[in-house]
């Protein structure tokens, strides 16, 4: 064998040995951290980057949420810390969210990596955290004031040495200040196990710099992007989708334009920003955009900075998808993960047939809380004080010869949180989590179903939901090439009561709260879907 192709094989080799460090970060963090949407539910990213901060390679387990922010989030760092300062043993720490991942309660912590006294890499993780203070997960805030703590980007540890002062600051700020410090333990644990990885990996091959091995991976992956543009049609599609919004309705105006090997996706004509925090950052907007034109164009070539760059985005600052500060933005994922549907609108005129039909959209996280400051003191008098987290899942529009997920956090990917965490943390109780049958917009292919949850108090006293992430109340998901919509959302008390889609809702003492989930657009006319198929669903009850 020649020693060209020894030296393929061994660079594909230490490739894919790095994928596997980075993965091993993700799994540490999620198997030591506090927090359960974090552990439960695997809402975080890893990733290892250069000596510039241009990310290398990603671990699987994470969201485009976090993975696609955290790409250019560690050279926002530089600025105030060049790397020439940094040390062994160093670590920093930001929750800003025009710089970090677009919300407050996701911090971000990088570490630098050294081997025998050279600074070789970096490695960064991210979480979302379960309290930074202020009003809390819920969109009401009228700016990132009010929306908790910012921490700017700051040394979390010196030379092995934990910063307790700032670590202070954060911990007063939180309602939940023990699963907080579990979680920033965890980040800094879990960049600490990818740098002892990376230096084992190192010297077992010989290597005393990355620089190669990082400029031959982010080259393959940006050639592999190209090529893949090249064999996409030239033009230019538009596409608009409207949102429930907060006070009022939204429109997102989207221009998709393909043009001498370049992709650029356009969002010049979109709503003003709320007056509540449901505002997508640039960051974040970037980040599930990209993920849109990628899963379709090039989704066979890794997620790197190499991959990524070949598409450009042009926002209008002021708008829902590019806030400017101080915009509330903790509920940025109800406008930012419809972007990925957003741009499949114009990728399916470009690509008929090949684009599958709208999803829910964004989580419904079900941020529950006691009642205690909400209503009376005697109506909380005896009643156990909590905070926690549930998520409810939607179904995935169908999919070009394919029915739809049911109950499928697309396209953040995060998984639920199994009830009896929750149920272990507080006197709530789920009476009832199933499929919602119908929701799925009926097509050749199926969309998919999302789900009905019933959540009461085993205490005689009211609790609280924020309902900030309900979306797809009144906007339903989109069919495909023919398929039909599929079901809007619904959220209403036992008792028969609808609550507003957005807002902090009471459920009083001995009723419950009834969340119904939106399904999926479906695919392809409803006329050609297999009879075998339709006997199937009415048998299993889906329709």
């Amino acid at each position: 064998m020649s020693k060209a192709a020894l030296d393929a094989i061994r660079t594909q080799v230490m490739w894919n040995r790095l994928i596997a460090v980075v993965e091993e970060q993700a799994q540490s963090l999620l198997r030591t951290a506090f927090g359960t949407i974090t552990r439960e539910a695997g809402d975080l990213s890893a990733g290892v980057y250069d000596v510039e901060g241009r990310m290398i390679a990603q671990a699987m387990t994470g969201t485009p949420g976090h993975v696609n922010t955290m790409a250019t989030a560690v050279a926002h760092f530089f600025a105030k810390y060049p790397p020439k300062t940094m040390k062994p043993g160093d670590v920093y720490i930001t929750n800003d969210p025009w710089l970090g991942t677009g919300h407050l309660f996701d911090y971000v912590m990088v570490t630098p990596v050294f081997l025998k006294g050279k600074l070789v890499a970096f490695f960064a993780s991210t979480c979302h955290v379960i309290d930074v203070g202020g009003v809390g997960m819920t969109a009401n805030g009228n700016s990132s004031f009010e929306e908790g703590t910012l921490v700017p980007h700051l040394p979390i540890r010196k030379q092995g040495r934990i910063n307790d002062e700032l670590l202070d600051v954060i911990l007063a700020n939180s309602r939940s200040p023990i699963e907080v410090k579990g979680d920033i333990l965890s980040l800094i644990s879990a960049n600490d196990t990818g740098a002892r990885r990376l230096i084992g990996m190192m010297e077992e091959f010989g290597l005393t710099s990355l620089d190669k091995l990082a400029k031959h991976i982010l080259t393959q992956s940006e050639r592999g992007a190209r090529e893949a543009i090249k064999a996409l049609p030239e033009g230019e599609w538009r596409y608009e989708m409207p949102l429930d919004g907060y006070e009022r309705p939204l429109l997102l105006k989207c221009k998709l334009t393909i043009r001498g090997g370049k992709v650029v996706i356009d969002f010049t004509g979109s709503s003003p920003a709320s007056l509540h925090g449901i505002n997508s950052p640039r960051t974040y907007t970037l980040a599930y955009s990209v993920f849109g034109l990628k899963a379709v164009i090039a989704p066979h070539v890794p997620n790197n900075i190499g991959s990524l760059s070949v598409f450009d985005m042009i926002t209008e600052p002021g708008t829902v998808i590019d806030p400017i500060r101080p915009s509330p933005v903790t509920a940025r994922h109800v406008v930012g993960q419809m972007l990925a549907d957003c741009v499949f609108g114009c990728l399916a005129q470009a690509l008929p047939g090949r684009v599958q039909a709208e999803s829910a959209g964004p989580i419904w996280i079900l941020s529950l809380y006691s009642a205690h400051g909400r209503v009376s003191v005697e109506e909380t008098r005896d009643a156990t004080p909590f905070s926690v987290i549930s998520i409810g899942l939607g179904g995935m529009g169908a999919r070009p010869g394919k029915d739809g997920l049911s109950t499928m956090a697309f396209p953040s990917g995060v998984g639920a949180i199994p009830v009896e965490i929750t149920e272990g943390q507080c006197p709530l109780w789920f009476r009832e989590k199933q499929y919602l049958p119908g929701s799925g917009g009926a097509g050749e292919f199926r969309g998919g179903l999302g789900q009905r949850i019933v959540i009461a108090n085993r205490e005689a006293a009211p609790f609280t939901i924020s309902a900030a992430t309900f979306d797809r109340i009144h906007n339903p998901a989109a069919g495909r090439e023919g398929g039909e919509p599929g079901r809007l959302g619904a959220a209403r008390l036992a008792s028969g009561k609808a609550l507003p889609d957005k807002g902090l809702h009471i459920v009083p003492k001995g009723d419950a709260l009834v969340v119904e989930l939106p399904g999926g657009g479906g695919f392809g006319d409803p006329a050609r879907r297999d009879a075998a198929r339709v006997a199937d669903d009415k048998r299993a009850g889906l329709i």
